[in-house]
This record gives C-alpha cells, sequence and structure tokens, in this order.
C-alpha cells in the first residue's frame, strides 16, 4: 500500500539503467502509466495482473487515473523519459496531485547523456523545448501564438542550447527556421539519435546547410551552438543611420532625442506588449522589442515602401518579437492582445478613432504616447483627451544638433515636436 505516486526516469536502454528500488517499485505496482514505448521497454518487470495504462495524448487524463488508485491503496507507478522534472510530465502531476502525493526518481537526462556523448560541457546551456504539437513552419514576424517562437527568442539571446524535439518539431524545421532569419552564419547544430538504443548515431556539429541536406530518426535532440560573438547594438538611443530610410522621398523615423524620449514615456517593462501605429522606419518599434524581450510588439505601416523598409530594419537587427502588418489602422488591430503601451507615430487622418481604441484596449495603468510635429494634431489630441477624462501631458521636445561649417561648428535646429502621454486608469 502506498499513498504516493512514484515518477520513474526510464531512457532507451530500459531496466539497465534503473536502481534497484526503482525497479523494486516497477516490479510491485498495482498501476503503471507510461508511453506505449516506454511501457514496452520494461514488459518483464511488471507483476503478474498489473494494469498497464498508456497516457500517449492523454497527459490530462493522468492525474484523475493516479487518484483514484491512490484512493483504492494501490501503488501507483508513472514511467517518464530521463529526468521527469526537466521537460517531463513529472512537474505537472506535481500540480495536479501535490508534492506530498509523488515521489520522484529522476534518471539521466537526455540532455546529459547527448552532451556527455559530443564531450561538451553545459552548465551554461539553454534548455528548450519543441516536443510539442506540429508548430508549422515558421514564418518571419509570426508572434508568441507559434510553436517555435520561444525557440527563437532563446536562440537570438544565448550561445548554447539544447533543443527536445519532437517528429513535427524537428532538426530540419528548426534549421528552416533559422534559414529564413539569416541565422545560417555562426550557427551549428548536432543532432542525436536513438541515444542508448543499438541505432544509435551522433551526428556531431554541422552548419545549417549541412543540417537541411540531411535526414534524422526518431527520436532526436538537438545541440545548437554559436561560433562567432554575438555583437549587440544598444538596447535604444540608435543614431538615425542605423536605419533604413526612404529617400530621396520623405522617409519616416522618429529621430534619436525624440525617440529616447518616447521609449521613457512607454513605461515599459521586460515583457511588455506594445502597438507601433503608423510604423514608419520601425526604428520607435524595434527598439521596444529590444527593451521588452520578453514582451512583443505589433506594428502596422500603411505606405507598402516605409512598410518594406520596416521589414528589412527588423531582419537587419534580428529581431523576432515584432509582428509587422501591411495595413491602414485600426485595420488587423482588433486581432491584437491587449496592449501594455501603445505608441502613434502616425494616424493618418483617424487620430480620434486611434486614441479612444488605444485607450479602451490598453491595459489597466498602460500608457499611450503620441508624436505631433503639426498644431492641428497637437490641438485634436489635447481636446479628445480633456473629453475622455484621462491623466494625460504634453512635453515638447525641439532640439539643435551640430554641424561643420568650414572648420567650425554651428548648431543646426530641428523642427520641434510635441510628446503627448495618456494613461489608462488602473480602476
Amino acid at each position: 500500500m502506498s499513498d504516493r505516486c512514484r515518477i520513474i526516469g526510464v531512457l532507451d536502454n530500459g531496466s539497465e539503467g534503473l536502481t534497484r528500488s526503482a525497479l523494486q517499485h516497477i516490479g510491485e505496482a498495482d498501476l503503471v502509466l507510461g508511453g506505449s514505448r516506454t511501457l514496452a521497454l520494461l514488459s518483464d518487470s511488471y507483476k503478474a495482473g498489473v494494469e498497464l495504462r498508456d497516457i500517449s495524448g492523454k497527459f490530462a487524463q493522468a492525474p484523475g487515473w493516479i487518484d483514484e488508485a491512490l484512493k483504492l491503496g494501490q501503488r501507483v507507478v508513472v514511467l517518464a523519459t530521463g529526468d521527469p522534472l526537466c521537460h517531463g510530465i513529472g512537474r505537472y502531476l506535481i500540480n495536479k496531485l501535490g508534492a506530498e502525493r509523488c515521489a520522484v526518481l529522476p534518471n539521466l537526462s537526455i540532455l546529459q547523456l547527448a552532451f556527455a556523448r559530443l564531450g561538451v560541457a553545459w552548465e551554461g546551456v539553454k534548455i528548450c523545448s519543441v516536443h510539442s504539437r506540429d508548430a508549422g513552419e515558421w514564418q518571419p514576424g509570426s508572434g508568441p501564438e507559434h510553436g517555435l517562437y520561444k525557440l527563437l527568442q532563446s536562440i537570438r539571446q544565448h550561445s548554447l542550447l539544447a533543443i527536445f524535439t519532437s517528429p513535427d518539431n524537428g532538426p530540419g524545421r528548426i534549421a528552416r527556421m533559422l534559414q529564413s532569419e539569416g541565422l545560417t552564419e555562426g550557427v551549428e547544430l548536432a543532432v542525436l539519435e536513438r541515444l542508448l538504443q543499438p541505432e544509435e548515431c551522433i551526428h556531431a556539429f554541422m552548419s545549417v546547410e549541412e543540417t537541411l541536406s540531411r535526414a534524422f530518426a526518431e527520436p532526436n535532440f538537438v545541440i545548437l551552438r554559436r561560433t562567432l560573438n554575438r555583437h549587440s547594438k544598444p538596447l535604444f538611443g540608435l543614431g538615425n543611420e542605423h536605419y533604413i530610410q526612404r529617400k530621396p522621398g520623405k522617409g519616416l523615423i522618429t529621430k534619436r532625442e525624440v525617440r529616447v524620449v518616447s521609449l521613457a514615456r512607454l513605461n515599459l517593462s521586460v515583457d511588455s506588449v506594445v502597438w507601433d501605429i503608423g510604423a514608419g522606419s520601425g526604428s520607435v518599434g524595434l527598439e521596444a522589442a529590444r527593451l521588452c524581450s520578453a514582451g512583443h510588439v505589433y506594428a502596422v505601416e500603411k505606405n507598402p515602401d516605409d512598410f518594406a523598409i520596416a521589414a528589412e530594419n527588423r531582419r537587419r537587427f534580428g529581431v523576432s518579437n515584432y509582428t509587422l502588418i501591411h495595413a491602414e489602422a485600426p485595420a488587423e488591430v482588433d486581432r491584437w492582445p491587449d496592449p501594455d503601451a501603445v505608441f502613434i507615430g502616425g494616424s493618418g487622418g483617424r487620430l480620434s478613432v486611434l486614441i479612444e481604441l488605444s485607450l479602451q484596449r490598453l491595459n489597466p495603468g498602460g500608457w499611450l504616447v503620441m508624436n505631433f510635429v503639426t498644431l492641428e494634431n497637437l490641438n485634436s489630441a489635447m481636446t479628445l483627451l480633456k473629453q475622455l477624462n484621462v491623466t494625460w501631458d504634453v512635453t515638447q521636445i525641439q532640439i539643435a544638433c551640430s554641424s561643420p561649417i568650414l572648420d567650425m561648428q554651428r548648431l543646426r535646429a530641428e523642427n520641434p515636436v510635441w510628446i503627448v502621454s495618456a494613461q489608462r486608469s488602473r480602476g
């Protein structure tokens, strides 16, 4: 009899890789749960009359089955893969049943085994998993709803990654995502197939192109590393020359000094959701995305030339948490999640509509920040904000930058810009 479920880590060498204690629990169990392949690995270890339940695709039912069996006084074992608390079922069961009703007997994790096979130290690794349902092929600009989004964010930010794969989300799909994002230079992947099985095969570090040229057996595990140092640009306040702008026509870019103040007034957090309406060259939204590394920026631009330029700036900056839409706001905005901050750089004659929509959709305490260069738009915004009875203020930015004249310097004045900031009530 036992009031605790044993969650036991198993690798593909079956009983050979288990301790005497783990084997004893398995041999005494009245109910054993696990994936079909894992259950089959230990077919010689069960007692007569044991009930075996395949939980493949039935994780949600497992806690109920376990709870019912424990209440009947049965001994229950769950067979997990490797270390059940490293991207395994262990955390899920503990959250559902309570830690006092679960005892975890870990094995080597696949991660440990993979790095040992390659002879690579892993103390600084970022652990990722795409071991889930079919995520679909990656499309540049996809949002957090895509199954590969978190992985791509991690690849942008870390130099060594361990990736739990699945049949649908395997090495080839990961390599194609890297290719579509321009991340092939200085990136290598190692693929480890069928670890601890007779057909085990180790594909040491390969280029993205070589990875794309091969097929890999299941199950497999991927280790990704960078061989070139990542040169990080400043998070914000980049010089205007860093951005592609539309020339000789009117290029739309929020100048550095105005951009810095506008970003400050947005009151961003690392996980903020940001709207950038009238993206222009994308400068504000792209720097917001860099500041909100665990958040996401949704940008819209109606002009086809500026849209193309913003998309190219996104590619050059290597930003993944940035979705750019070619449309005239407020079209498409209803598909975006509620924002923590909204920046309006261009309104296309729909200023009142965009202000009201932004304040309606903002999360409580969120900020709307707008840039104006004309008195008419400034007056329209202030008049509406007064009517809406929200907290708001205006900051005028007027700068002069040095410019050479002969062997001397003079100050060249830029046009004044008004920054209007409004906050949605927390109440």
